[in-house]
């Protein structure tokens, strides 16, 4: 399998760039209001994205979706924008070396949600990796 087509390549990707997101709000935060912020980034990856599928041959008519599609997209995209709305707002009065991590603690709410409405089973070692990855947060978090 090659790099591109690698789960854990995209994955990685994500990380480097979620990394960067805390970075460039906090510094971007700076003298302006934490939902206006969100609003401007969230017109500037309209823009990117929207060019990027033109561009790339991978437009297709949306509403050719069924019901079901447009339905959980239009739930996770509301989802998106409360989540990035509160990391913000989280950004703008906390710290990004806490706030992050903080955030970071959906991996053990979607291994518990995808348990609960996916039927998905992560192993025990799988379990326990997700755990630790909530206590780090803990101890991130909590001041001592």
């Amino acid at each position: 399998m090659t790099p591109s087509g690698s789960w854990i390549y995209w994955a990685l990707l994500s990380a480097v760039f979620a990394a960067l997101t805390a970075i460039f709000a906090k510094i971007g935060l700076r003298g302006v209001d934490s939902d206006l912020a969100t609003l401007i980034r969230t017109s500037v990856i309209l823009v990117v994205l929207g060019g990027f599928v033109w561009f790339s041959g991978k437009w297709s008519d949306p509403f050719l979706l069924s019901g079901k599609t447009w339905t959980f997209l239009v739930l996770s995209a509301l989802a998106t924008g409360a989540s990035w709305v509160c990391y913000f707002r989280a950004l703008q009065i906390g710290k990004a070396s806490q706030v992050a991590p903080v955030d970071k603690l959906s991996l053990l709410l979607v291994a518990l949600f995808a348990f609960a409405f996916l039927g998905e089973r992560p192993s025990v070692r799988e379990w326990l990796g997700i755990l630790m990855v909530g206590g780090g947060v803990l101890v991130l978090a909590l001041k001592a």
